[in-house]
């Protein structure tokens, strides 16, 4: 474990090889697991703002979720997180080829939202913790994410470059050089 600016960073960012392969994970992320994707309570204020511009690109069950429960629930730890629908997707996702991607980031991309799309999102496979004051970022270890792992390898991608844009848009430019530096001395 390393410290940058009171951000406690695991050595698995450096040990960790890591580069999504959509053609092989299908974007299950975004489909498995328990609840949906962690949120910043300030960014229920922007998909609330942004959700009519963000639903056309959403599925009809997606859309259904959002206006009964709208674009946040609560975890069992009452952790803010996106809806699920039928409680395996998130309520964000669409299907193109078969693979999930998001709803939000194409609103993004097509530049009809100013929103990327959540933190947690962005930085997974890494997700945020708070341990006293401080927050860890940790590599979250999931089955799933096998193929990014070999296709890390076979490019020689360590986990902190391949998250350079999420990890710079959480904590800045200048945390992040501060990590390389870190991590590569």
């Amino acid at each position: 474990m390393i410290i940058v600016d009171d951000i406690l960073v695991s050595d698995e960012m450096k040990e960790v090889y890591f580069a999504c392969d959509l053609s092989a994970c299908k974007g299950e992320c975004c489909v498995a697991g328990d609840a949906g994707a962690p949120l910043d309570e300030d960014e229920i204020s922007v998909l609330e703002d942004d959700i009519d511009d963000i639903k056309p690109y959403m599925t009809e069950s997606g859309i259904d979720v959002v206006e009964n429960v709208g674009v946040f629930e609560y975890d069992e730890d009452g952790t803010y997180v996106t809806p699920l629908v039928k409680d395996e997707e998130c309520a964000f996702v669409y299907w193109k080829d078969g693979i999930s991607f998001c709803a939000i980031e194409k609103a993004y991309n097509e530049k009809k939202i100013d929103f990327q799309k959540p933190i947690s999102c962005h930085l997974y496979p890494v997700r945020l913790s708070k341990v006293g004051n401080s927050i860890a970022v940790n590599y979250h270890k999931w089955e799933v994410c096998k193929p990014a792992l070999i296709n890390g390898k076979k490019s020689g991608l360590p986990l902190y470059s391949y998250l350079k844009q999420p990890l710079t848009r959480r904590f800045g430019a200048d945390w992040y050089e501060k990590l390389v530096l870190r991590l590569e001395s």
